[in-house]
């Protein structure tokens, strides 16, 4: 079936919800695809808060904002988007309080902030409270106001729908998605003037992570596979504090409330990192800490975690800030935080890199101005890119609703300047999906996609995390060139057609294959250190060299080239990181 809107949204977190939300208001007919029901969306996990320099509990400002955005970026941001993004902060937090988003409050009866690893006041000299916060469900409380916005303005959502294709006319323009429906297994054709994706991370690539199932890449693997470039992709988060061996996700929060971490000795081991801002440090920092704790020994019984410790925080701290971490923690740890401290370690949390797009989330195809026309991409499958070799808590949640809100006004603009004549459909748009499908379908031989998955799940845990070196690089290249293989037979015990999730699955490794091969393929390119990407042997950040965005193309099965495009610097001028 072909359906037909002005704009076609891909994705129903956070960045997908206020882009749709921005086009309706502005007069475009809007339709939202999601793979999900939009409150399953995993823009509902985060925790901690949305930074903004409102100074309700403290003096603050944008441009401190700014400072620490592109400090804690390891000076690979974006200076003009981040300017945008911090001066256009205080604005939006108060935008969507007047939307429903019920935010906790100060003593004054204005919303509170608290503090967050990397946020600090005059450009260094302390922690400020910047965080906005509601408990710690901040994400879950601004997707449900969204999402009852854009249901009471009328955007039509398409649930269980999953993307698997762009639709390109021969001359480069965008003009639509293929997606397939879960209910009745039938492949659909989305005919739009504009297409937006907002289809978030790529955490799966990792055993241990904080993000959802669903969180596969498809959007990045998608703009890939039409011949259109990713950006820095060598840079993947680490989030410090994940529940040990899960992965589930404890937020900064924890942390900015008075939470310390604590290695087997009872130290407060940050102290020798980060002697100004301690625990509060910036999470690159704060996770190649941890993992040096626990390679010289000093892990918990000499084990692979280290103790996060709240105790002396109190229980109705506890219990009001951070009433969803002591669930976590006493649910699937059996552990009461109140009482002791909880075992955490490094999850993989967050992609730095994306879909290249100028501050209106126009996607572009090489160098600034190169615009794709039809599309755009926004949230964390997008590279603004605000958040440069790192990120700091709590500017993801600001990053989704600041250029959301910019990418849903410059699509109903130009619906507005250029009318709402939409380009042809190519012949037989859907023919690369159904191949794919029907291809997956016919194999009678092969391993299950869950095999395959953990392997390549391991080899990138073992080799392509926190710290790397030209061996562990080359190793997960090797390994994923024979997994490549192994998921082209994958094989499928469902072939039925409703709600055939299995299915999914192997289209989802498919993806994963191609973002691990990008991540570690520019994880090897890029010989420095710099912010989230640690190479032990090559431990120095390098301006003269690799003060630049990359660039990768996929050229054919496995083939890939590399680009470069200049970091724009406005202020600040790179320097070294200290905290």
């Amino acid at each position: 079936m072909i359906f037909s809107h002005d704009v076609v949204i891909v994705g129903a977190g956070g960045s997908g919800l206020m882009a749709a939300l921005y086009a309706k208001e502005g007069g475009a007919d809007v339709a939202v695809i999601s793979k999900l029901h939009p409150l399953r969306s995993h823009t509902g996990a985060a925790q901690g808060g949305i930074g903004a320099a409102l100074g309700n509990e403290e003096e603050d400002h944008w441009l401190w904002h700014a400072f620490d955005t592109v400090k804690g970026s390891d000076y690979l941001g974006d200076q003009d988007a981040i300017e945008i993004m911090c001066q256009d902060a205080p604005r939006t937090i108060i935008e969507l309080e007047h939307y429903g988003v019920p935010f906790s409050r100060n003593k004054e009866g204005k919303i509170a902030q608290r503090r967050f690893g990397g946020h600090t006041r005059n450009f260094g000299e302390a922690p400020v409270r910047r965080t906005c916060h509601a408990a710690d469900r901040t994400g879950h409380a601004i997707l449900h106001t969204l999402y009852d916005q854009c249901v009471k303005n009328q955007v039509r959502f398409y649930d269980e729908f999953q993307a698997l294709d762009l639709i390109m006319t021969p001359d480069g323009v965008c003009c639509g998605v293929v997606a397939y429906e879960l209910l009745t297994g039938e492949i659909h054709i989305f005919h739009a003037k504009m297409v937006c994706l907002a289809t978030g991370g790529y955490g799966r690539v990792y055993k241990t992570t904080s993000n959802a199932h669903a969180s596969t890449g498809d959007g990045m693997a998608i703009v890939l596979r039409s011949g259109l470039p990713l950006e820095d992709m060598e840079f993947v988060q680490f989030h410090p504090t994940g529940l040990y061996r899960l992965g589930i996700l404890v937020t900064e929060g924890a942390r900015g409330e008075g939470g310390i971490l604590l290695n087997d000795k009872g130290e407060r081991f940050m102290e020798r990192y980060a002697p100004t801002v301690k625990d509060l440090a910036p999470r690159d920092l704060v996770s190649r800490a941890i993992y040096r704790e626990i390679r010289e020994g000093r892990g918990i019984n000499g084990k692979d975690y280290v103790y996060l410790d709240l105790r002396h925080v109190g229980r109705e701290v506890i219990e009001t800030k951070l009433p969803e971490i002591a669930t976590f923690s006493r649910t699937y740890l059996g552990i009461d935080p109140v009482k002791e401290p909880i075992p955490v370690a490094p999850t993989c949390h967050y992609a730095m890199g994306g879909i290249p797009t100028n501050y209106d989330g126009q996607v572009e195809r090489a160098g600034r101005g190169s615009i794709v026309p039809g599309l755009y991409a926004v949230g964390e499958c997008a590279c603004v890119s605000v958040h440069g070799a790192n990120r700091l808590g709590s500017n993801s949640l600001v990053d989704l609703v600041v250029f959301g809100r910019r990418a849903g006004i410059h699509m109903a603009e130009t619906l507005r300047k250029e009318g709402r004549r939409k380009e042809p459909l190519p012949e037989n748009p859907d023919r690369r999906v159904r191949e794919m499908l029907e291809d997956i379908l016919s194999r009678t031989q092969g391993e299950p996609v869950a095999v395959v998955r953990a392997d390549l799940q391991q080899t990138m845990m073992d080799n392509v995390s926190v710290f790397r070196t030209e061996e562990t690089l080359n190793t997960a290249l090797e390994d994923l060139k024979k997994i490549r293989e192994r998921a082209k037979r994958v094989v499928i015990r469902d072939k039925s057609k409703r709600f055939n999730t299995e299915l999914m699955d192997a289209v989802e490794l498919g993806f994963l294959v191609d973002l691990a091969e990008v991540i570690a393929r520019s994880a090897l390119n890029r010989t420095e250190s710099r912010g989230a990407h640690s190479r032990e042997d090559y431990p120095k950040r390098d301006d003269e060299n690799w003060l630049k965005h990359t660039l990768i193309y996929r050229e054919g099965e496995g083939a890939y080239r590399f680009d470069y495009k200049p970091v724009t610097i406005t202020r600040f001028q790179p320097q070294e990181r200290k905290y």
